[in-house]
């Protein structure tokens, strides 16, 4: 006998709710390795993208440095010219290049030179290094080797501004190494000469190159300058020049037209002098007109004295009887004459050099 089979009736709703999802069917081999490729595609090209959007922007800040000044690169020594800008070194031996030299030899440049691009495409010209770029030119040439041919470089692009190269070059040079004044005021009087700058007076091309220097060093520079402008052809070692020497002569040369020829004159009958024979030379005209205050004659065997709080004496000038009062850290001047008159670029380079005579004297 054979036992029946129950069978149940279940109505079952058309879309269950909580009815399991549907197993996804299975891949087969080749279509597991085609979607697992075109994954791998796909996540290579988002790398791709995101390593060229990384190498543009590099780029952008790369050209955005260079065209600052800030990339260095090495450039061939024959491309690099110095026409544009007169240095402000008055040309002369450089006793300190040698040990410039060694240093570059033994541990290499420590700071790139700064060039600029030619207009006309044919290399560079020099902004600031003019030393450096000697003492790589000594090192090609004494070594016969083709190590030194090209030299570190920062590229200023744009457009040549002569003033503004003009002041990277003083200021360098000011920072770096303390200038003579006969250099300073050789840059000035090439500066406001150079037509490619927006002055030609001596006052504001002092301003623009030596703008946060005190007025009274303008005033010693402006002094050198006018000595430069009448015998500085004739100068063997201007640079040695001293301060009170350079400012005294130049104001006895403003007061006495007539002497400019005579020191030139003196300068060209001894063309071979030594250093300490043109220092000498100048210092005689420097004092040849200066009123010798009584006090400041020698005297022989005189014990010193010793300074009272005050003194005070009378002298006599081109501008009448002058009564002097010196005291510690004071110094008073009556004379017949109005000074408020007087320019005050004048009344200041007078006051600096009187002081500095001073000090010269001892």
């Amino acid at each position: 006998m054979s036992r029946k089979r129950r069978v149940f009736d279940i109505d079952l709703p058309d879309d269950p709710v909580d009815s399991p999802a549907p197993a996804a069917p299975r891949r087969g081999p080749m279509a597991s390795a085609i979607a697992e490729n075109a994954d791998a595609l796909k996540a290579r090209k988002s790398a791709v993208e995101a390593i060229r959007e990384e190498n543009d922007a590099l780029a952008h800040e790369f050209v955005a440095l260079r065209e600052a000044g800030h990339v260095v690169e090495m450039v061939p020594l024959e491309q690099v010219h110095s026409t544009v800008l007169v240095r402000d070194r008055i040309l002369g031996e450089d006793e300190e290049l040698g040990e410039l030299v060694t240093s570059i030899r033994d541990i290499g440049l420590s700071n790139p030179i700064r060039v600029m691009r030619r207009p006309d495409g044919r290399g560079f010209e020099l902004v600031q290094g003019y030393r450096r770029l000697s003492a790589y030119r000594s090192l090609r040439d004494e070594n016969n080797s083709t190590d030194w041919d090209n030299i570190p470089a920062l590229i200023i692009e744009g457009d040549v501004d002569i003033s503004g190269l003009y002041r990277r070059m003083v200021d360098e040079n000011v920072i770096r190494k303390d200038l003579s004044f006969a250099e300073m005021a050789h840059a000035t009087l090439n500066y406001m000469n150079d037509p490619g700058t927006e002055t030609n007076r001596m006052k504001d091309a002092l301003a623009a190159l030596f703008q946060s220097a005190p007025y009274s060093k303008r005033s010693y520079i402006r002094s050198f300058a006018q000595l430069l402008e009448d015998i500085g052809d004739l100068l063997n070692y201007p640079t040695a020049i001293p301060r009170a020497v350079g400012v005294s002569l130049a104001r006895e040369l403003k007061e006495d037209p007539a002497m400019v020829q005579e020191v030139r004159n003196a300068l060209a009958s001894k063309p071979n002098r030594s250093e300490l024979e043109e220092l000498t030379l100048l210092r005689t005209y420097a004092v040849q007109n200066s009123v010798v205050l009584p006090d400041m004659k020698p005297r022989e065997a005189t014990p010193k004295r010793k300074s009272r709080s005050k003194t005070t004496f009378h002298i006599a000038s081109r501008a009448g009887q002058v009564k002097c009062t010196a005291g510690p850290g004071r110094l008073e001047i009556k004379v017949d004459r109005d000074f408020s008159s007087i320019d005050r670029d004048q009344l200041e380079e007078a006051i600096a050099s009187l002081i500095d005579g001073l000090e010269a004297r001892g």
